[in-house]
C-alpha cells in the first residue's frame, strides 16, 4: 500500500509539473531539496554542484539515469538514489527548460574538502590524459560530450574518478562516454595522482 501511494504521488507530481504554466523554478523544486536552491550542491547529502554545467550535459545525465545507464547494478549508493529520484522530476519534454534554468543559477565556489594535491603535477597528468577532451583549462567540450570540470566539487570529482576506476560507473554497454571515461580514469596510477589532478582542476577559473 505504501509503495502504491508513493507511486501515485510521483505520478500526480509529474502530471502537475507537465502543465504549461509551471515555471522553470517550480520544475527545479524536486532537485533543490538536495542540490540547493542555487544548485550549489550539498556535500552532506552527496549532492554535487550543478550550476557550472552546460544544459546539454545535464540533459545527457538525466537521460542516462532514466534509462538505467547510470545508477543501476553496482553503482554507488548516491547514484542509485539519483536514479530512483528521476520519477520525481518533470516529464522529459520539460527537461530542456530545467537544464537551462540550472545552468543559469549561480553560487560561490564550493569549499575545498581535500588536501595534499599538487596542482603542478596534476596539470601534467591532466594535459596528458584529460585535456584533449575536457579542454586545457577543464572548461569542457560539447562536441566530445565532455563536461566542464572547473567549478566542480573536489569531493565529487574524487568520488566519480573512483567510481569509474572500480567499475561502479561506465559499465553499461550503451554508455559510450562513460566507458571511455572509465578507461581513462584507470590510467591514473594511484590515489595521489587523483588528488593532484583534482588540485589542478580546482585551480582553474570557472
Amino acid at each position: 500500500m505504501r509503495l502504491f501511494l508513493v507511486t501515485l504521488l510521483a505520478a500526480l507530481l509529474t502530471a502537475a509539473m507537465a502543465a504549461a504554466d509551471v515555471s522553470p523554478e517550480e520544475l527545479y523544486q524536486p532537485c533543490a531539496s538536495c542540490h540547493g536552491a542555487d544548485a550549489g550542491g550539498n556535500a552532506g547529502l552527496q549532492a554535487p554542484r550543478l550550476n557550472h554545467l552546460r544544459p546539454v550535459y545535464i540533459l545527457a545525465q538525466l537521460d542516462k539515469f532514466q534509462r538505467g545507464l547510470r545508477g543501476a547494478g553496482d553503482a554507488t549508493a548516491a547514484a542509485q538514489q539519483m536514479a530512483a529520484s528521476v520519477s520525481m522530476l518533470p516529464p522529459p519534454e520539460r527537461w530542456p527548460e530545467l537544464a537551462h534554468y540550472i545552468s543559469e543559477l549561480a553560487s560561490g565556489p564550493s569549499a575545498a574538502t581535500l588536501a595534499g594535491g599538487d596542482p603542478v603535477l596534476g596539470g601534467d597528468y591532466f594535459n596528458q590524459f584529460c585535456g584533449a577532451c575536457h579542454g586545457p583549462a577543464a572548461g569542457g567540450n560539447v562536441a566530445l560530450n565532455a563536461p566542464a570540470l572547473a567549478g566542480a566539487d573536489d569531493w565529487y570529482l574524487a568520488a566519480q574518478l573512483q567510481a569509474f576506476r572500480e567499475g561502479q560507473r561506465g559499465q553499461h554497454r550503451e554508455d559510450r562516454s562513460g566507458r571511455q571515461m572509465r578507461n581513462m580514469a584507470r590510467v591514473l596510477p594511484d590515489q595521489q595522482a587523483i588528488l593532484d589532478v583534482i588540485a589542478f582542476i580546482r585551480s582553474q577559473p570557472q
